[in-house]
């Protein structure tokens, strides 16, 4: 990916605990998008939130299970973006998943910016 250039933002939300065939979820999605030949994905994880169900999850000693919030964020074109969606409509238990058209103004060391 060359900088700066339009791109899209592609957020998924989801729980730590979550799986599909017996790996982490998050890391089924990491590992697509890098057969695909996106840019780069980044997994982050939430202290607290919730979802759909409105039940809170938080990281509180007393908590600590394995339904923390994920949010797994992918940037790349419009076109490799769509592709990704495409192969992830399979999966169980993705949550939330949300575009934004974005400006990249850097991208690595051998970028412009």
């Amino acid at each position: 990916m060359q900088a700066p250039q339009s791109a899209v933002l592609l957020r998924i939300y989801t729980e730590e605990g979550k799986q599909n065939d017996h790996r982490p979820l998050y890391e089924d999605i990491i590992l697509k998008a890098r057969r695909l030949g996106l840019a780069g994905a980044t997994v982050l994880r939430g202290p607290m939130g919730y979802g759909q169900s409105h039940v809170i999850h938080t990281a509180k000693i007393l908590d600590l299970s394995a339904r923390l919030p994920l949010v797994i964020e992918i940037v790349d074109s419009a076109e490799k973006i769509q592709t990704l969606v495409e192969a992830l409509n399979g999966m169980r238990d993705i949550g939330l998943m949300t575009t934004s058209k974005v400006e990249v103004i850097h991208y690595g060391s051998g970028a412009k910016s």
